[in-house]
This record gives structure tokens, C-alpha cells and sequence, in this order.
């Protein structure tokens, strides 16, 4: 039920889903760029439950207050306090250990607005957990939704970067202005 309302919701949004998760895949950091919306959560979210991908996210504190929290919680929310070191690169590795099938969703850029720098810690939790990272985008301009390369960490950052910034390149957010590599 919720993957044919999902489905409707996107295609009357004027969205198509481009390439899934393949199907050999049971756990991995999914990350998510552009961030630029608020409406990246609702079209990510939609996409997924047409994916039927039980997909964790984290996001900020902040946004569990009455009645979104329990919300959020249901449908994935894993909260982060931004103000204070709370190690999540731990916490989320212990989650994969005690997991056999987990996908965990980062914005790299860790907020909608513009960024200089992206946060490296989806490389650092997939490096310390043993897991790939999947590259996933909302391209905005041409309202598709895909899973594009699946990569390996190989413990380089600045190479595997590489890799992430030329699948980036040229993808627009609902606010282009906000995006930058």
C-alpha cells in the first residue's frame, strides 16, 4: 500500500525513478547530494518506499520535537546533535555489526544550505564498518531519482572523492545556488 500511494505521490509530482539498489546489496552508507530542500526528505522518502528500501537517516535534533519525533523515529530517524562531539562514526559502526541487512542515509553536506566543504564522516563510518557507499541523487532539473555507482572505500579519501565528485557533477537541487563540490 505504501509503495503504490508512493508511487502515485511521485508520478504525479512529475518524477521517475531512475536505477535501484541492486539486489546483492544488504548493507551500505547510502549518500544523498544535492541537499539544498527541504523537499529532498519527501521525494527521498517516496523514492524509497517505491525502492522498498528501509532506509535509516540521520538528521538533526532539533526536528524530533511533538508529534515529529515519534514520526521521524518510525520511519528511520537516527538524531544527531550538531553542537557536540557525540561520535557518530562509532555509533553507526556498531549499528552494521549488529546488523545483517542495513542501509544508513548521509547528507554530506550536512545541511541545505551552502556548504565550502562536505563532512567526512559517511567515509569514515563506511572505511570503520567494512561497508560500500552508494551514491544516490534527487536531480531536481530533470525530476529523477537514482542509485548511481556502488563504491569500495580504499581507505584513500582524496581518490574515492574523486570518484563521488564526478558523479555529482552537473546535479541540480531543488536550490542550485545551494550545491557546491
Amino acid at each position: 500500500m505504501k509503495k503504490r500511494i508512493s508511487a502515485a505521490l511521485l508520478r504525479l509530482l512529475g518524477w521517475k525513478i531512475g536505477k535501484g539498489f541492486p539486489k546483492d546489496l544488504p548493507r551500505c552508507i547510502v549518500i544523498m547530494a544535492p541537499h539544498t530542500s527541504l523537499w529532498d526528505f519527501v521525494i527521498g522518502r517516496l523514492v524509497f518506499n517505491v525502492l522498498e528500501v528501509n532506509v535509516r537517516f540521520l538528521i538533526k535534533r532539533e526536528a524530533f520535537w511533538w508529534p515529529l519525533g515519534p514520526w521521524l523515529k518510525s520511519w528511520g530517524g537516527i538524531p544527531v546533535d550538531r553542537h557536540r562531539s557525540n561520535n557518530m562514526v562509532t555509533k553507526i559502526s556498531r549499528l552494521f555489526r549488529q546488523h545483517t541487512h542495513l542501509y544508513v542515509l548521509i547528507t554530506p553536506e550536512g545541511t541545505r544550505s551552502l556548504v565550502k566543504r562536505w563532512k567526512r564522516g559517511f567515509y569514515y563510518i563506511a572505511t570503520r564498518a567494512d561497508v560500500p557507499i552508494a551514491l544516490s541523487t534527487l536531480d531536481f532539473e530533470k525530476k529523477e531519482a537514482y542509485v548511481g555507482p556502488v563504491i569500495h572505500p580504499s581507505g584513500h579519501f582524496k581518490t574515492d572523492f574523486t570518484i563521488i565528485r564526478n558523479f555529482y557533477m552537473g546535479k541540480k537541487g531543488k536550490h542550485p545556488e545551494r550545491f557546491n563540490l
